[in-house]
């Protein structure tokens, strides 16, 4: 009664390059089958929900930005790491007949995506806590309307948390 042995088989077999042959594609088989299940169960986010849509109406977001490009020097996003908030600050006009929203972008994780609607105090200002945002890259982008025109700004902020919070 002797233990079975693989070099024993072997040694009896006298032309090994048909097992060869078997065993290499049942391996690369199953490589391929395993590399399939974990590909599939990768999280794939696009950037937006409606990516395609938004595609389709680039040519306005470019005529936004370079309507947006003269104001620059009077609009801001500013990240406060102690007091954890960000600031937009836009140029001055009618801030009665502004509106838009301030979004906040996490290319990572569409979930954590976040809209605030835009309102300026008297001096053009909004101040927007983001304790409740995971720590990390964000874009915070600025869309506004004002006097029948659109604007678009938008400036990457990392959000940081300090030892006490």
């Amino acid at each position: 009664n002797r233990p079975f042995s693989f070099m024993k088989l072997f040694s009896k077999i006298q032309n090994p390059w048909p097992v060869g042959l078997v065993l290499f594609f049942i391996v690369f088989t199953t490589y391929i089958v395993g590399f399939v299940i974990f590909a599939s169960r990768q999280k794939m986010d696009l950037v937006r929900a409606d990516y395609y849509d938004q595609e389709i109406r680039f040519q306005q977001q470019i005529d936004r930005v370079q309507r947006t490009a003269p104001v620059l020097a009077n609009a801001g996003i500013d990240y406060d790491l102690a007091g954890e908030l960000v600031t937009v600050s836009l140029p001055s006009a009618s801030h009665d007949e502004i509106s838009g929203t301030v979004s906040f972008y996490r290319p990572s994780d569409a979930g954590l995506d976040n809209d605030v609607k835009l309102g300026l105090d008297p001096a053009g200002r909004q101040s927007m806590s983001v304790r409740s945002l995971r720590a990390g890259l964000w874009k915070v982008r600025i869309q506004w309307k004002a006097d029948g025109r659109e604007y678009y700004f938008e400036k990457p902020i990392v959000i940081k948390r300090t030892a006490s919070t």
